[in-house]
Order: structure tokens, then C-alpha cells, then sequence
């Protein structure tokens, strides 16, 4: 088992990513790729399966050399921001019961995402938004680098080591370890390499999460499994 960091009696703080943690946003992603391949005249799942193990800017090298980067970026902005205002978002389940059950000033969002598009996608699922918001405009290297997750810390004002990250994609747990943080797993079918803990979705997860932010170090659970 691999132990998770932590010092008995602290004080928890969770950390959450957003798309694919709190925000099941698979398919508004799917759908702006779409738009922004058939702007371009590019196969839309070639591009949408580079997307999805890419940087944007990286996409772009990979699959429109010719195109300037830098209007590219744009234009998928564009369509991102216009997604927000249209598109059909959906909370995972036990997102809002987790959120509002945790003490404000006690939780963080992280995510490679901008502030205002999460914002909007929070409104629209009537999430609630907490005081530190770590976006892609707040750090120069995102996700995996430990950055994100520790200017999180930094800006809640707590050490790293009594932190939770609640994560999704690999990127992510990398970057919580790299943090020197407990990282838990969820809304995957198999537990991310290198988890503390994987739930098979958010929902399942919600009880140990806030035992987790209440200084309680619950046992394993049922219906959760522990990474080897």
C-alpha cells in the first residue's frame, strides 16, 4: 500500500481539478475540438484523439503545422467561451453535496482550465465557488509540475503535506505527488498510476473525502480500492 502523506491532529484541506472530477465535460470538449477541426478543415477525430494526450499548443503543432499557433489558440478560445454560454454542462453526482458540506476556506480548485470559463460552467450546475482558484493564467508551468497544486496551498495558507488532491487524469495525480500531497482518484473505470486511493467515481468517494477534511483517516472503505 502506499502510504499517504499527512500529520496527525492537522488541519485537511482538499484540492479538486474540475473537468472530469467535479465537471463531467467530456462531451462540450468533443464538440469544441469538432468546431475548431472542421474551421480548419481537419479531420475532427484525428484531431479530437491528439487533443486528448496533448496541449493545446502541442495539438496544434501536431496537426495544423501550417496554421499560426497563436490563432489557433484563439480560435479555440472562442469556441470554449461560447460552449460555456451554450453548451450542456452536468455536476458528477455528489458534487454539490461534497462542496457545500465543506467549511469555506477549507477547499481550492486547480485546474488547467481559465477562472471565468469555470465560473460560468459552476453557474450553470449551481456548484458553488470557493475563495482560491488556481487556473492556467495563474502559473507558467501547468499540470504535471508540482506548481499548480502547491500555489494552491500557498494561497490557502497550509502546507502541502495536509493536503488532499482529488484528481482524474494522470497529468493531474502527477502533479498533487509531485506536490508532496495525498492524492485520491476518481470517475475512472482503474485506479490512475501512482493514487493513494481510487474511487470508481466522485459520488462513492464523497464520505471519505470529508472524513478526510474533518482530521478523520477513515480505513478502507467499501467500494473503494487502495492502490498497491
Amino acid at each position: 500500500m502506499i502510504s499517504e502523506p499527512g500529520r496527525p491532529g492537522a488541519m485537511r484541506y482538499v484540492l479538486f481539478d474540475v473537468d472530469g472530477t467535479l465537471i463531467d465535460a467530456v462531451e462540450n470538449q468533443r464538440l469544441v475540438w469538432r468546431a475548431w477541426a472542421e474551421r480548419y478543415g481537419l479531420d475532427p477525430d484525428e484531431v479530437y484523439r491528439v487533443a486528448l494526450r496533448t496541449r493545446p499548443m502541442e495539438t496544434f503543432a501536431q496537426v495544423a503545422p501550417d496554421q499560426d499557433a497563436g490563432e489557433c489558440l484563439a480560435v479555440l478560445h472562442e469556441l470554449e467561451d461560447e460552449d460555456v454560454r451554450t453548451g450542456s454542462y452536468t455536476a458528477f453526482q455528489g458534487a454539490s453535496e461534497l462542496l457545500n458540506a465543506l467549511d469555506p476556506g477549507t477547499w481550492a480548485l486547480v485546474t488547467s482550465n481559465y477562472e471565468h470559463r469555470v465560473r460560468g460552467r459552476f453557474a450553470r450546475t449551481g456548484l458553488p465557488v470557493p475563495k482560491v482558484v488556481v487556473d492556467a493564467a495563474a502559473v507558467t508551468d501547468g499540470k504535471p509540475s508540482p506548481v499548480p497544486y502547491l500555489q494552491a496551498a500557498a494561497q490557502l495558507g497550509v502546507r502541502p503535506e495536509d493536503c488532499l488532491v482529488v484528481e482524474d487524469a494522470p497529468s493531474g495525480v502527477q502533479s498533487g505527488l509531485r506536490a508532496g500531497m495525498t492524492v485520491w482518484g476518481v470517475n475512472t473505470p482503474a485506479a490512475v498510476d501512482g493514487v493513494h486511493r481510487h474511487f470508481v467515481s466522485l459520488r462513492e468517494a464523497v464520505p471519505d473525502i470529508l472524513a478526510f477534511a474533518s482530521g478523520v483517516h477513515p480505513d478502507r472503505p467499501e467500494g473503494a480500492a487502495t492502490a498497491e
